[in-house]
């Protein structure tokens, strides 16, 4: 273990330059006191690894020294190549180079460690699409992808949820979320999301900016997602569920995943359990929880036990 984080650590010295101390405890998960020791034991070996003290200190190598250690593991090689979606490569307009990549990768392979990198390509395969879905339009995806690389910014005539407007953003990054593209760029500056498909055209403009170093894309994916779960769910709803219903509440999203698992309380005699999950509306949490049919009873909060009776009684009335 102590080999292997020793080799990491020159390996982000090698990548990165100088980093400090807490960042490098942080990647590797282990303490500051633990990174200082194992810089002092580098240096023992002959690393040539400088300490700057201050705000913005850290270590580094010394300039224009490099390792050698560079050889993958098996597992490395293996992982490597599973990471390769062949999808979304060819989306971004690298299919190609991705391919080429992976040949020259191949045939740097020692040759006993070949057939397990290709195995992973013929026995693992990734589809990020949901069920029932068709991957969304690309059409603007490549040009994004090269103004997020060059730091171009792009005027964006942009289909939005309050109406078609025109923005002039800096692109950050790209996220691809569940067959969804979303391109993250800083307009008013502030970083805000865009979903690539809702783009209507763009032009790259004239000059580039300056990207920001300390921007974790991420971190942003994750805390934006969060706080859009939370906006989203204004109000929460009572349920008494069966075994399957709740099965089926559970499929509805994360949120009301976890909600639901955290307030269950034990099934009553005939079986069902109470549970407490988070609303976007009366109308939306209708519709939802018209699909766990009678498998779940709304009992709060009113509105929304009148609208689902309201709605079964002309289904019954359609049906009858």
């Amino acid at each position: 273990m102590q080999a292997s984080r020793l080799l990491s650590i020159l390996m982000l010295l090698q990548t990165r330059g100088r980093v400090s101390a807490q960042v490098l405890a942080a990647e590797l998960e282990v303490s500051v006191r633990t990174i200082y020791r194992d810089v002092d034991q580098l240096s023992a070996a002959g690393v040539p690894v400088w300490a700057d003290r201050g705000r913005l200190g850290g270590f580094q190598l010394q300039d224009g020294w490099r390792t050698k250690l560079t050889g993958l593991t098996t597992t490395e090689a293996q992982a490597v190549f599973l990471a390769g979606l062949p999808g979304p490569a060819a989306q971004l307009g690298l299919g190609e180079a991705m391919a080429s990549a992976q040949l020259k990768l191949l045939a740097a392979l020692p040759a006993g460690w070949q057939e397990d990198a290709r195995r992973v390509g013929a026995r693992f395969h990734l589809d990020p699409v949901d069920w029932y879905r068709s991957a969304t339009p690309t059409d603007h995806l490549p040009a994004v992808a090269r103004a997020v690389w060059d730091a171009r910014r792009l005027a964006l005539h942009y289909d939005s949820w309050a109406g078609v407007v025109d923005r002039e953003v800096e692109p950050l990054g790209l996220v691809l979320k569940a067959g969804n593209w979303y391109l993250v760029a800083r307009h008013g500056g502030k970083p805000r999301s865009y979903r690539v498909s809702s783009i209507l055209s763009l032009q790259v403009l004239d000059g580039s900016f300056k990207p920001q170093r300390d921007f974790d894309l991420a971190a942003y994916w994750r805390e934006s997602t969060e706080r859009f779960e939370a906006e989203l769910y204004r109000d929460v709803a009572v349920l008494l569920v069966t075994p399957r219903g709740f099965k089926t509440l559970k499929n509805l999203s994360d949120a009301v995943a976890r909600a639901a698992e955290q307030s269950r309380q034990p099934p009553g005699e005939d079986g069902r359990m109470r549970v407490t999950i988070p609303i976007e509306s009366t109308a939306h949490a209708a519709d939802q929880l018209l699909r766990l049919g009678p498998e779940a009873e709304v009992l709060e909060p009113t509105a929304l036990r009148r609208q689902l009776a309201a709605t079964l009684a002309r289904m019954v009335a359609i049906y009858a």
